[in-house]
């Protein structure tokens, strides 16, 4: 439970994006609630030591969240703030997303050096991505590129590209470069019909254990309706998919008039030789996603993630 000093515990990474993230909803906790004192207690996590490697090859699941985690259920902290895609799918024992607020950016990026568009990059380039889903689409779209892992923080993938040229291009969220001032290292927006986002991406997740009352009480001001509704579908699709972080996996959700959402899902090949699409609407996230992912393992998405 929180202490009687109302004082909140919030864990965090350590990146400076992970700090930003936390630093922003502390900002919104603290424009709801003044009389409070909101400590940051920094934690770095598996997914930050093991940087020479690729994320599914170390685990996929988890990596970047478990310390947090257990920090909560030991009562070391009252809340931990993740990127929603980073947190599993399947429900934490003894915690819950306590709130989600609005979401940022959902779009990725593409940081090139001296390149406009994918479609420009010299045959072969070489593009930075440990993410299955990003590999799918780019190889999609271009079956020549040497896709190769990239690790490291947001920072330091740019400086990859940039300054040291290791890599021709890499890919990331837009909300990410956007919260750490990084605006100028953008070359495109990659629109959605050729990257469609993880589920979940450019939102954040507010975690806190599942009988504090007390502090789901003190969140209210901090959730979003209609944020948590696209994120529940895409990551309802997710789930019912079997896909965990690292499968090549993307899914948005949008919120329609009349209260209906429409999901957009991609599952690929990780080579990027078969992607499959669907498209739905419903006004019910959880169903919606469970009857996208059917839709998909009509088309045969099972055979791409076995």
């Amino acid at each position: 439970m929180m202490n009687a000093t109302n004082t909140l515990r919030l864990g965090t990474r350590t990146s400076n994006l992970a700090r930003w993230q936390t630093d922003h909803i502390v900002r919104l906790l603290q424009a709801a609630h003044p009389a409070f004192r909101f400590e940051i207690v920094p934690f770095v996590t598996r997914g930050d030591r093991v940087i020479d490697k690729p994320l599914p090859e170390i685990g996929g699941k988890g990596l970047f969240t478990s310390e947090l985690e257990a920090a909560l259920r030991g009562g070391e902290i009252d809340l931990a703030v993740h990127s929603l895609k980073d947190l599993p799918v399947d429900d934490a024992p003894g915690l819950t997303i306590g709130a989600i607020p609005p979401r940022g950016e959902v779009e990725d990026v593409l940081i090139a050096a001296g390149f406009d568009r994918p479609a420009d990059l010299p045959p072969h380039a070489i593009v930075g991505t440990s993410s299955t889903r990003r590999r799918a689409q780019l190889l999609a779209l271009r079956p020549d590129l040497n896709v190769l892992p990239i690790r490291g923080n947001v920072e330091t993938r740019i400086a990859k590209v940039i300054v040291r040229r290791e890599y021709d291009a890499t890919v990331l969220a837009a909300a990410g470069v956007r919260r750490l001032d990084l605006d100028e290292y953008i070359t495109l927006h990659l629109p959605l019909d050729m990257m469609l986002p993880a589920p979940g991406q450019g939102a954040l997740a507010v975690q806190c254990r599942q009988d504090d009352a007390a502090t789901l009480a003190l969140l209210g001001p901090v959730e979003h309706g209609p944020t948590r509704s696209a994120v529940t579908a895409e990551r309802a699709f997710l789930q019912a998919l079997g896909g965990g972080c690292s499968a090549p996996i993307a899914a948005l959700a949008q919120v329609m008039p009349a209260g209906y959402l429409q999901l957009q899902g991609l599952i690929g090949a990780e080579d990027g030789s078969r992607i499959i699409r669907v498209e739905l609407t419903d006004r019910d996230p959880q169903a919606l996603g469970e009857a996208a992912a059917r839709h998909a393992r009509e088309q045969g998405a099972g055979e791409l993630l076995a």
